[in-house]
């Protein structure tokens, strides 16, 4: 990408990650019946993206010094994603977290790297499988369970 694009963008995930943090702490710390708080995921994704953000600003001034002329942005791959996403927040109560989450990231690999059908589905899978047993069995937390 453009190095003022990527700057840009970091600058701009920074202060949603901040976002993230400052509201998951008006969320409870616990639930009923859950060892872990609705607040944990949230806080650890503002500080996973302000983390990555800065590895960003970081590496853009290691960007090669050619022009950017000729290279367009990708706005189809990121509209099926931005979808896909939306559709993944609208359907995680009413499908469960495994299957929406295995059926967004079969879609989102799809989209970013065609073929491998079989390794997109096998990561999908142990993916979705392991963070929802990780998560409810291992920390006693709370997620939307299967559709069935």
């Amino acid at each position: 990408m453009s190095r003022s694009f990527d700057r840009i963008a970091s600058i701009l995930f920074i202060l949603v990650g901040v976002f993230f943090i400052v509201e998951s702490r008006k969320l409870s710390s616990t639930a009923y019946g859950s060892g872990v708080g609705p607040d944990l995921f949230p806080m650890g994704l503002g500080i996973l993206l302000i983390l990555l953000s800065i590895r960003l600003i970081f590496e853009t001034f290691r960007y090669p010094k050619e022009k950017q002329e000729g290279k367009t942005l990708d706005i189809k791959r990121f509209a099926i994603i931005l979808f896909s996403a939306l559709l993944y927040a609208l359907l995680m109560e009413t499908l469960g977290y495994v299957l929406t989450t295995f059926l967004f990231l079969v879609v989102a690999f799809q989209t970013m790297e065609r073929g491998k059908w079989w390794l997109s589905i096998i990561l999908a899978a142990a993916f979705s499988v392991g963070v929802y047993y990780l998560y409810v069995n291992i920390l006693k937390g709370t997620l939307p369970s299967f559709p069935f």
